[in-house]
């Protein structure tokens, strides 16, 4: 492994560890065993290393909330409601699993307001997770010029909504915070009052 995978690795476990706002670049350095002027010279800042970092622990965790569980036979293929209920149950899994991630993610989103870099990064990758959301969970294309798209970006906006809620209301209070059942039902209850306005 080279100095540039090392210090992504290297990090991610800062991240982790000490927290989007307490790492510095020494930290990285010596996590990655990799000499401190390497962080400039792959990445150009120590805010643009931890921001790829956070970006790339983002992604796979949400690839691992986001998957399907094991079917046990092939019959009946799961409703969307049981795929998605299921999948607001690993989101709140993680809360415990991936708590010290999580928590560094919502500090990276801070850095948002006072970093151009920061917020065009995270902007992008919620612009790609929009129609990924919209295609893995419900079957719609958002390839761009597609009829769907305008949908598949609603759809997946609207599932970025509620794993963003979800993910701060278990930081904040899970004793109180919802249920996958829970969300499930005030979900269908919310629909149900919108298809009655038309």
């Amino acid at each position: 492994m080279g100095h540039r995978e090392e210090l992504m690795a290297g990090a991610r476990r800062c991240l982790e560890e000490r927290g989007y706002a307490h790492t510095t670049s020494r930290d990285i350095a010596a996590a990655a065993n990799a000499p401190l002027g390497t962080i400039n010279y792959h990445y150009g800042s120590k805010e643009a290393l931890l921001n790829a970092a956070m970006l790339e622990s983002i992604q796979e965790w949400g690839a691992k909330v986001q998957q399907s569980a094991p079917e046990p036979a092939p019959e009946p293929a799961p409703t969307v409601g049981a795929r998605l209920e299921a999948m607001w149950a690993r989101i709140i899994e993680s809360q415990v699993t991936d708590r010290p991630l999580l928590v560094a993610a919502s500090e990276s989103l801070t850095q948002a307001e006072r970093s151009p870099e920061v917020r065009a990064q995270i902007a992008r990758a919620y612009e790609g997770a929009r129609p990924q959301l919209a295609a893995d969970l419900h079957g719609i294309s958002g390839a761009e010029g597609s009829a769907d798209a305008a949908t598949a970006r609603a759809v997946g906006s609207v599932h970025m909504a509620l794993v963003a809620g979800l993910t701060q209301q278990w930081l904040i209070d899970p004793e109180h915070a919802p249920s996958a059942a829970e969300i499930a039902a005030g979900l269908r209850a919310i629909a149900r009052s919108l298809d009655s306005e038309t």
